[in-house]
């Protein structure tokens, strides 16, 4: 019988990597979780291995872990998301994102793990050249955020070139949507995207703010690529199939390949789930593009991906965990 190949998760009591080792359960792997619960929710991994590890402050504990057992690749999903918060605070984004991800990459190159799947961003473009955008458009991250996540891309590569570490990049757009079933969902502790927004102002009757309607897209308000977190998770389950199988590090986006603005879902939440939306405009915030979308051909072509879940779908599994969610989860 062929031995289970064993896939870290690091993030994986997260948002989108509680999904993650759920696929790779799914596809016949051995995930097990590396998270210092800071964003991330032991309960929605229960049935998982979690190892309780900080890359930034307990490298010796990485260390004893990968010395300790063999893993055949690593799936990356430790990183500081919020563009805002890391206006406020970047050195709390350089050091987690890319120093911490400095020890990961030492740690894989001591104890001969040469496999990583990295969850990239678009941010790594800024406001674009030409929209949908492709992998080889000129990078220009518009916020510290963006920026840690073209350092942590770049360190990819010169890591490939000095020591063979293998990699694939994921650059993907607005991962939103929760299970079919409502059983797990998004839940930061400060939670900074779209749709949850929408959604949680709608159920509490509270009014939802709008960061600006002055951009230049046609109604006003920024445009965006989504991708739902389950077509999201099946994008790095075949690019590690593909590292482990002998491919050659590459970088690819992910999304819809359609951009939708603001106002598009709010009128897609409001149609789905019945609920009415109170917004008020505020100015746009620094740092956010005019619009994002993904140009996927090269995903679609090389990896054999394609999207399954369209925005009502997103909108519709969303609306039911936020309204069905546990209570005490964020405890």
């Amino acid at each position: 019988m062929k031995k289970m190949q064993k896939i870290l998760v690091t993030g994986g009591a997260g948002y989108i990597g509680s999904f993650m080792v759920r696929e790779l359960k799914t596809k016949g792997f051995d995930p097990v979780i590396l998270d210092n619960l800071s964003q991330g929710h032991r309960q929605s991994v229960a049935d998982f291995r979690l190892e309780q590890i900080d890359l930034v402050t307990q490298k010796e504990k990485l260390d004893s872990l990968l010395s300790s057992e063999k893993f055949d690749g690593v799936i990356h999903m430790a990183s500081f998301i919020q563009m805002g918060e890391s206006y406020k605070n970047p050195a709390k984004y350089y050091l987690n994102n890319v120093y911490g991800f400095m020890n990961l990459l030492d740690s894989m190159k001591e104890y001969d793990v040469n496999k990583i799947i990295l969850s990239s961003s678009a941010g790594v473009y800024g406001n674009p050249v030409r929209v949908p955008i492709k992998e080889d458009d000129a990078k220009n991250p518009l916020n510290p955020y963006g920026e840690t996540k073209y350092i942590m891309e770049r360190m990819l590569e010169d890591y490939d070139a000095a020591y063979g570490i293998k990699f694939i990049s994921i650059r993907y757009f607005n991962a939103a949507g929760a299970a079919l079933d409502g059983n797990i969902g998004e839940d930061h502790p400060e939670e900074s995207h779209l749709i949850p927004n929408i959604i949680k102002s709608g159920l509490a009757s509270t009014e939802f703010t709008l960061f600006g309607d002055d951009y230049a897209t046609p109604d006003g308000t920024c445009v965006r690529d989504y991708i739902h977190v389950l077509d999201l998770v099946g994008t790095h389950s075949i690019a590690m199939e593909k590292l482990l199988s002998g491919s050659q590090s590459n970088f690819y986006n992910a999304g819809m390949g359609k951009g939708y603005s603001n106002k598009e879902v709010i009128k897609s939440v409001e149609e789905v789930t019945g609920l009415k939306i109170n917004v008020k405009v505020l100015p746009k915030r620094e740092g956010d593009a005019n619009s994002l979308c993904a140009d996927i051909e090269k995903i679609q072509s090389e990896l054999g991906w394609q999207p399954k879940y369209s925005i009502n779908d997103i909108v519709k599994t969303a609306y039911l965990w936020h309204k069905t969610r546990p209570s005490g989860y964020n405890e």
